[in-house]
């Protein structure tokens, strides 16, 4: 199936493109499936990073063609402007560096800690999951 033709791959693609910053991860921000989606969800969290969140459990060809598109095998994948930015261990990094804010254009705290998976932070920006 060539890319043209492909409906949940172009949905994809369109996901991206309309949002400035978005996770593709397992679960949501408020209920992470996994440690690796809550450490990063909790990292744009902490920041204070509006973004959009996409489940990609609910179907498994989300992750399938997710990985295709990006050539990234692993979730979660964290998208600012269109680019993949990386997962869970890259976006740890980059926050702990102050990266990660000035990639996103917020003010990083002035002692950062390691991000906690959960907290009472604002809700991130809500997407439906258009993907499925």
């Amino acid at each position: 199936m060539s890319d043209e033709t492909n409906p949940l791959r172009d949905a994809i693609r369109e996901a991206i493109d309309e949002n400035p910053v978005i996770l593709f991860m397992k679960g949501t921000p408020d209920q992470p499936m996994c440690g690796y989606s809550a450490r990063t969800a909790a990292a744009l969290q902490t920041l204070g990073a509006p973004f959009a969140a996409v489940d990609i459990l609910p179907d498994p060809r989300i992750r399938q063609e997710l990985s295709a598109l990006s050539n990234w095998p692993t979730i979660p994948q964290l998208f600012v402007r269109g680019e993949l930015i990386g997962g869970a261990d890259i976006v740890a990094e980059m926050y702990e560096t102050g990266e990660l804010a000035q990639v996103l254009g917020v003010e990083q705290p002035s002692a950062p800690e390691p991000p906690a998976a959960e907290g009472g932070q604002a809700p991130p920006l809500s997407i439906e999951n258009r993907l499925g």
